[in-house]
């Protein structure tokens, strides 16, 4: 199965029988606020988890017409010299909470604490080595299915091996949403091998580590040009034969820089809808720029949701 919307992922959400339960970090952040709460009154998350400046928190909460005695406000005072995330993590770890989710926060401050090995959210167990990675699933006008571009976000110049854990990070995430055997498109320039194009050797080694196996669970393509992937009619007139021409579920990019570019064409000129997270790690995690509006954090909630379905929850709702 695939998604076709985000209300389609919303309402795979509001269906789960176990309401997952986010923390957040830096609570201080209104639009998070609206986020958070609209998802717990859709039945999406349980009773939300937020750290930072407590008063400031609650006098938010309250601002949006919600009562504080709805969630768990852990004061992490200013000038404390205390991370919020941090006591996040903390909370997180002894089992007040499923997943992170950005506040009012540099994204650094934010992983800081995950990838801190005594909190032991951080695995180099994990089949992509511990690699953490960014997830940007698009809403395309015109397009008929929620389309996912990976890296734009997190990992500045994929090597080999690094591009393999994304396809790995991607794959097993989609996988565990529903997907049965998720599509990747190795994203280049031009669709066939130039040794003087590194990103092409990469994409066929990587579609070549798929047919042996060694990414196994979904299909790798590649080199292949955005067009030809996305549009059936393109790859057609160029002679390109799959059958996944426009059925593609994961972009791959050659670095963060066209990943961050092609993410930010498509929400400006094309209109589509986002929602990110953040996957690697022991929990998903919400990472969504400060502009991001609530519609936006809102549809990353349900996602980290979905996705970490397949985990056992730490406890009730």
């Amino acid at each position: 199965m695939s998604y076709r919307s985000f209300n389609e992922l919303a309402e795979r959400a509001k269906s789960l029988p176990d309401k997952r339960r986010c923390v957040v970090a830096g609570a201080e952040d209104e639009h998070v606020l609206e986020a958070v709460f609209r998802a717990r009154r859709e039945g999406i998350i349980g009773d939300p988890v937020l750290t930072g400046r407590g008063e400031l928190i609650a006098d938010r909460v309250r601002a949006l017409g919600e009562d504080p005695g709805a969630c768990v406000i852990a004061d992490v005072p200013e000038g404390s010299g205390k991370n919020p995330a941090q006591r996040a993590v903390e909370l997180i770890a002894e089992g007040a909470g499923d997943f992170l989710v950005k506040g009012r926060m540099d994204t650094k401050d934010l992983l800081k604490p995950v990838v801190d090995r005594t909190n032991n959210l951080h695995s180099e167990d994990s089949p992509s080595g511990g690699l953490m990675s960014h997830l940007a699933f698009f809403r395309i006008p015109g397009v008929d299915r929620l389309v996912v571009v990976t890296d734009g976000g997190m990992v500045l110049y994929p090597d080999l091996n690094q591009k393999k854990g994304l396809i790995l990070n991607a794959v097993g995430t989609l996988r565990a949403m529903g997907w049965e055997r998720p599509r990747v498109a190795v994203l280049c320039a031009v669709e066939k091998v130039n040794p003087r194009m590194k990103e092409t050797v990469e994409a066929a080694e990587l579609a070549e580590m798929n047919r042996s196996g060694e990414i196994p669970d979904c299909v790798v393509e590649g080199p292949i040009s955005y067009d030809v992937a996305m549009d059936p009619g393109i790859a057609a007139i160029k002679g390109y034969r799959s059958e996944n021409c426009g059925r593609f579920d994961v972009l791959v990019t050659p670095n963060l820089t066209t990943g961050n570019l092609l993410g930010k064409s498509l929400l400006v000129s094309a209109h589509a809808e986002l929602a990110g997270i953040v996957v690697g790690a022991r929990i998903p995690i919400v990472v969504t720029s400060r502009g991001s509006s609530a519609e936006e954090k809102f549809h990353s909630i349900a996602l980290c949701v979905v996705a970490s379905a397949g985990q056992t929850p730490r406890g009730g709702a």
